[in-house]
């Protein structure tokens, strides 16, 4: 894992200028270009087929067990803000986050492990698969989320993309600046949406919605907050009017 950051905040709770910049990228060995068996075909003696070159093996024969003995994977993910201070305290936020889970074989795939699921809070608990959670105000929690992405997830028990895009818009003003504790109000408009496949990817292709928020910064809780959220762009019957909680974390 390689990551990289930059910041330049004024301050962390409640920044008024600066921006603030990351980008990383995981990467595995490519095992399936290692490969010269094919578990899915037994030769004559019954045992695993050795073939001379990895683009002889056919996965789609394979159990689940031999096809993702090694997982193999590069991810990339940026994620900038930029604060900006109008009148007073009124600060104007703008980010833009942007993931992708890509593969070295494609007749290999995509990993099961390391996607995202989008939509709305950003609050959940274990997850088996390692996904990661990507918030999208105005929509229930993962219902911006492809739900067949490979032959594998074709089950239903799991699913996740493998690319997503997210931008945000944020109008801050506080209503208590205190070393006991921070309160302020925002209004926003997000946009983002999540596909299966990086062919697919279209940055113009996003949910909409806008919303109204409060966050209260306590020094013995840490960070908690409430937003409402309007989805425009009912997906599935997941839109419209959504209320959504934050404890620890920020949008």
């Amino acid at each position: 894992t390689l990551s990289l950051s930059r910041t330049s905040t004024d301050q962390q709770i409640y920044p008024r200028m600066g921006s603030d910049f990351s980008f990383s990228l995981q990467l595995t060995p490519p095992y399936s270009l290692l490969r010269k068996t094919d578990h899915g075909i037994l030769d004559k003696n019954g045992k695993p087929l050795k073939v001379s070159n990895w683009r002889d093996i056919n996965y789609d024969m394979q159990s689940s067990e031999n096809r993702y003995k090694w997982i193999e994977y590069h991810k990339w993910s940026f994620k900038g803000s930029v604060f900006t201070k109008l009148v007073g305290d009124l600060v104007l936020m703008a980010r833009a986050q942007f993931g992708y889970l890509g593969y070295y074989n494609r007749k290999w795939g995509y990993s099961p492990f390391e996607g995202f699921r989008v939509g709305g809070d950003g609050m959940s608990g274990y997850d088996t698969y390692g996904s990661e959670i990507v918030s999208l105000r105005g929509y229930e929690n993962y219902s911006l989320t492809p739900q067949a992405m490979s032959s594998y997830n074709t089950t239903g028990n799991y699913y996740a993309g493998n690319v997503y895009d997210k931008f945000t818009v944020e109008l801050r003003y506080p209503v208590i600046l205190q070393p006991q504790s921070t309160i302020f109000a925002l209004l926003f408009l997000e946009g983002g949406n999540c596909w299966s496949d990086i062919r697919n990817f279209n940055p113009f292709q996003i949910r909409r919605s806008a919303g109204v928020g409060v966050r209260v910064f306590l020094p013995m809780i840490g960070l908690l907050g409430v937003d409402w959220g309007y989805g425009f762009d009912n997906h599935d019957g997941n839109g419209g009017s959504q209320f959504h909680f934050v404890i620890g974390q920020q949008f």
